[in-house]
């Protein structure tokens, strides 16, 4: 089914060209070079040492640990991932939200009614260089596009763990398990994607992708956004609307946060339509953390396939 396209948008430097948004149709991902700028980088590898930190301070007990995510690994129990960025009191992960450079990229492809669906920090410590298996992220209709940008806050290299992706197989459902054993990770065609710290690599949820394990590899954290339309939403779910009015509300307080830490910039102009505009409630607290309750179905090879 043919993706229904976004409002054309040609503005620079922040939207994407055609030709961008072409290739990231066609080929499933999009390497955008120093997207981030630096003392926006800066804060936020600071706030991501400091969400592992806490992280490592929750007890396993306590209701918050639910954010924070561990799995085994070389026989050690290892933190991985950390989910709600925005309500874990550093405001770096709303100020990057309420930056041109993200909404750019996502009001090029997700169109004016953009919904910032999810956000997590992604990180292996040093020394864990443990496998992610081939993995679609989510599988859908594609009837829009939903996809992930990917901040880049340290480097990745080739050999040493960088991330693999088959691009065009984001097209249709695949068999990750029988990728992984016939091909294990020289599949045709799969490129290792380097990036800089600062980069930013946007990909569709539907692109298979995965990195090998390595030995000795470098602390890499890799904070993702992702977004859909809210067309979308409302027409297949998996959230209902007020569900996507609250995660609305989390743009103007990034907006706000945005203009307050770069009072010399020009701001991002969001052009979202009458039939969304959120109901900001304006108390920014209580817009940090809506959490999910049902989610998309992936492709992983421990869960089997998800056909469509």
């Amino acid at each position: 089914m043919s993706i229904i396209a976004a409002r054309a948008i040609a503005t620079r430097p922040y939207h994407l060209s055609a030709d961008e948004i072409d290739r990231f149709d066609r080929e499933g991902y999009l390497v955008l070079k120093n997207r981030i700028p630096a003392p926006l980088l800066q804060r936020l590898q600071s706030a991501a040492d400091g969400w592992i930190a806490d992280g490592r301070g929750v007890s396993p007990e306590d209701a918050a640990s639910v954010d924070y995510h561990y799995a085994p690994r070389g026989g050690q129990r290892r933190m991985f991932r950390v989910d709600y960025l925005h309500s874990k009191g550093r405001t770096a992960s709303l100020e990057l939200l309420g930056s041109p450079a993200v909404l750019g990229i996502a009001e090029s492809l997700a169109g004016p009614n953009l919904v910032p669906t999810y956000e997590s920090l992604v990180f292996k410590e040093e020394g864990d260089g443990a496998a992610i298996d081939w993995h679609q992220d989510a599988v859908h209709p594609r009837t829009r596009r939903i996809f992930n940008i990917d901040v880049y806050l340290d480097a990745s290299r080739a050999g040493g763990g960088a991330l693999r992706v088959a691009p065009g197989s984001h097209l249709a459902p695949v068999d990750v398990c029988q990728l992984q054993e016939e091909y294990g990770w020289d599949a045709p065609g799969v490129l290792q994607v380097e990036l800089e710290p600062g980069d930013v690599l946007v990909h569709d949820v539907m692109i298979v992708h995965g990195s090998e394990s390595v030995q000795g590899n470098r602390l890499r954290r890799t904070i993702y956004y992702e977004f859909r339309a809210a067309e979308q939403i409302a027409a297949e779910g998996p959230w209902d609307a007020e569900w996507v009015d609250r995660r609305l509300r989390l743009l103007p307080v990034a907006l706000r946060e945005h203009a307050r830490r770069n009072p010399d910039e020009s701001g991002f102009a969001w052009n979202v339509s009458d039939e969304f505009a959120p109901d900001a409630s304006f108390d920014d607290a209580a817009e940090l953390r809506i959490a999910h309750g049902v989610h998309s179905p992936g492709s992983y090879c421990s869960a089997g396939n998800v056909p469509f």
